[in-house]
């Protein structure tokens, strides 16, 4: 049942987003409630995608990693804060949100460098990346990270390549305690709402779905206890794309092409006028 589930929303090549898709498409459900920061998310995910062993310095918290890195996709956060004078701990899956509407796509100047599935996937293609980084200044959520020994830039493929035949990622099929959950967006925001229901019936109050509007939704979903405090989780609390990315690929465009092709037009008619000039 699962592999035939999976299958309907495998990765196929798509337009860029705002246009038409599969009204199925995929998403992970992060349920932060029931994460236990065990980690085995991270090492499912450098294994599978043959990533090198890193180790980080101990700095007083159990984080692997202070960031992501371009050989890291994904960091199990802990955050240290107080709720009521009572001490909070909390622990979020952190890696690349798969926007419904993907600024680093948006931001990309090379053709074929960053994809956006029909299933919702956004995936790069180191082949065509010009190592430019100006998708990690059109990502709103800092995940895009520069490789510098290539100079290609890296993040979370969703494991397309195992989504592609019919397996859930690596990431999910680790996860003992069922935090992660991978399915149609569809079926996975409902079942985030009917778990923020569960939580707020227990006394939770300020339990939320974080799906934030500014990039048009994700692919990735989370269930949060204080989801009036993103932030305390390592999640901006109103990401939206740099609005210098929208006047360079808008207007700055537009204006540099027609400056460019003025320019081509005014030799040309310089040229009928004057003709060739011959040196005397």
């Amino acid at each position: 049942m699962m592999t035939t589930f999976i299958k309907a929303i495998s990765a196929t090549p798509g337009k860029p987003a705002g246009s038409s898709r599969a009204t199925e498409t995929a998403a992970k459900l992060i349920d932060t409630t029931t994460c236990i920061g065990c980690k085995a998310c991270e090492v499912a995910c450098q294994e599978w995608n043959n990533q090198q062993v890193t180790f980080g310095n101990f700095e007083g918290t159990y984080q692997t990693l202070p960031d992501l890195a371009h050989n890291f996709w994904n960091l199990i956060k802990f955050h240290e804060t107080e709720l009521d004078g009572q001490p909070l701990w909390l622990m979020s899956k952190y890696q690349c949100m798969h926007c419904v509407d993907p600024g680093c796509l948006k931001a990309c100047p090379a053709p074929g460098a960053i994809v956006q599935y029909s299933n919702g996937i956004v995936d790069f293609n180191s082949d065509a990346c010009i190592g430019c980084g100006y998708c990690m200044t059109g990502c709103p959520f800092d995940v895009p990270k520069l490789n510098p020994e290539t100079k290609k830039v890296q993040k979370c493929t969703l494991c397309t390549d195992r989504v592609s035949v019919g397996l859930e990622p690596a990431c999910i099929k680790a996860c003992p305690t069922n935090c992660l959950s991978f399915g149609t967006r569809e079926d996975l925001l409902r079942k985030a709402e009917d778990r923020v229901a569960v939580l707020k019936s227990d006394g939770f109050g300020t339990a939320g779905v974080y799906n934030p509007t500014g990039v048009g939704g994700t692919h990735v979903v989370y269930v949060l206890a204080r989801a009036d405090q993103p932030e305390s989780y390592g999640l901006p609390k109103n990401p939206q794309i740099p609005w210098t990315v929208s006047i360079w690929k808008g207007p700055l465009k537009w204006l540099g092409n027609a400056l460019l092709i003025g320019g081509i037009l005014g030799t040309f008619l310089h040229y009928l006028r004057y003709g060739p000039q011959d040196p005397e």
